[in-house]
């Protein structure tokens, strides 16, 4: 009898990244759900054996999800698929009663590893016929679908380094990615308009035809706290401060820049990184770098639980970098 599983991803191609990766012997039938409120909702009529989720979504994220399914004891069985790497994330997924916990991007061979633990799925007999077609329209990325895919998975990478260097649970967002019209930066840098004053450090990318730069943004109210973790006692000294935010900044862009550049299939060269300034508004910030006026923006926000600690990571490219993104990017739809 096949198994009924349900593939839960706010992203279109990762969804599809899923479903292709799926060993070809498994005899299952395949739904997909676009947040956890959705899946909910499915599992509850009944019919779903086995779900694969992801944790950052809209709606309902996956730690919510998993907390729904545990109250509600519904007979499902979880396995959690998530670029976030963090081994905090995946203590409190396998807590809230995930089988298991595989990270993105996902791979034939670590579903079988699955099967071969737990035997979740049977096999379809070689006179079986094949499975039918999946007719899913939400199963075909649009836009910058493929690309914010790629970034979830290199945010969780960054994500885990940061938390290692502070002992910490990083909370993650869902990436924003969007072409920024000549007004629409400060937008972009929203969440520097509930603080007075940031630091802000900056690093050149280039690499087959993609060119641009990163830019890290801390909030000046942050570095008591970050200071603490890192068991400094002279944080509030200006030489220090400086030294843990190019620390940061050198943890976050790096890892952020790898994780896009393995995925994608390129290399990045890197400029040396440098502090833009310190104790200054956003406006001053605007002024003092005109070219950002125009171009593709990939905004991350990190914070950190328990702490009031918040940074933001924006990758801005030129225009002339998306239509290559975007290309290196579908070829990971057919993968």
């Amino acid at each position: 009898m096949s198994s009924r599983i349900l593939i839960c991803d706010d992203s279109a191609m990762a969804r599809k990244q899923l479903s292709r990766a799926l060993p070809p012997d498994w005899d299952v039938v395949q739904d997909f759900a676009e947040h956890g409120r959705e899946a909910l909702e499915k599992i509850q009529t009944g019919g779903v054996d086995v779900m694969f989720l992801d944790l950052n979504m809209p709606v309902m994220d996956g730690y919510e999800t998993l907390a729904a399914i545990k109250a509600a004891d519904l007979p499902v069985i979880v396995v959690v698929v998530s670029g976030d790497v963090q081994p905090e994330a995946v203590a409190r997924t396998r807590a809230l009663g995930a089988y298991d916990f595989i990270k993105k991007p996902v791979s034939s061979e670590r579903l079988e590893q699955i099967q071969a633990d737990f035997g979740l799925f049977s096999l379809r007999s070689k006179s079986a016929p094949p499975p039918p077609p999946i007719v899913s329209s939400r199963i075909h990325p649009q836009g910058f679908d493929a690309l914010q895919e790629v970034a979830n998975v290199a945010m969780g990478r960054a994500a885990s380094l940061l938390a290692q260097l502070l002992g910490v649970f990083v909370e993650l967002p869902i990436p924003r990615i969007n072409m920024l019209a000549p007004s629409e930066l400060r937008m972009a840098l929203d969440l520097a308009a509930h603080h007075e004053t940031f630091s802000a450090v900056c690093q050149g990318l280039i690499g087959e035809g993609i060119a641009g730069e990163a830019l890290l943004i801390l909030h000046d109210s942050s570095y008591s706290d970050i200071a603490k973790l890192l068991h400094r006692q002279d944080g509030e000294l200006p030489s220090v401060q400086a030294e843990m935010v190019m620390d940061i900044a050198s943890i976050l862009i790096g890892s952020f820049a790898k994780g896009l550049a393995d995925q994608l299939d390129m290399t990045f060269s890197a400029g040396h990184p440098m502090v833009l300034g310190r104790h200054f508004e956003l406006e001053e910030l605007l002024r003092q770098q005109p070219r950002w006026r125009q171009t593709l923006a990939i905004e991350v926000g990190y914070r950190i639980e328990a702490h009031p600690i918040d940074c933001a990571l924006l990758l801005l490219l030129t225009e002339e970098s998306v239509p290559i993104l975007q290309r290196k990017a579908s070829y990971l739809e057919v993968v």
